[in-house]
């Protein structure tokens, strides 16, 4: 029986053209699954991947040396978060949060992984995502994430806010 590989690690600068495939793979994947708006045809933007990537929180996951999942992961308070409507945040303690994952739709269960690893790094994780972004609404559920109510993104876009509490 074969081992199979498996780490998350930050992201190298020298992968970002990499990354930006699974970025645009995303994408149509969402415009398939009724989800066409939340990125649209160009989010997150390559200077976005290359900051995030530069300030040490932008994560690559790697099976068998071939990158399968990209996400941000930071320890960090999110200004859209300050605000939730229609519900309430589990708690008001830190957390950590996860935004722009994106799966390269090579290995099942990849962005599983990514949000079973987020949880394992902090007491709390907070994530948002478009409402017809079914696919991440189910993934996040079934990681024992809470759908908490509604935020505002810097643009006034609505996301849904999910909350777990992990400790």
């Amino acid at each position: 029986m074969e081992t199979v590989t498996r780490e998350i690690r930050l992201t190298k600068l020298i992968e970002l053209d990499q990354v930006m495939e699974i970025y645009a793979h995303a994408r149509k994947f969402m415009a398939e699954h009724d989800n066409p708006t939340q990125w649209g045809n160009h989010k997150p933007s390559r200077e976005q991947i290359e900051s995030d990537i530069q300030a040490g929180k932008h994560y690559v996951y790697v099976v068998d040396g071939q990158i399968a999942c990209v996400f941000y992961f930071a320890h960090e308070t999110d200004p859209t978060y300050e605000k939730i409507y229609d519900g309430n945040w589990q708690n008001n303690e830190n957390y950590a949060v996860v935004h722009r994952i994106a799966s390269a739709g090579t290995v099942k269960g990849a962005g599983s992984f990514c949000m079973q690893w987020a949880a394992s790094q902090a007491d709390n994780v907070r994530i948002d995502t478009h409402e017809n972004n079914y696919v991440m609404q189910n993934m996040l559920k079934k990681n024992g994430f809470v759908h908490c109510g509604t935020i505002f993104l810097e643009d006034g876009e609505p996301r849904w806010a999910f909350h777990k509490v992990c400790k």
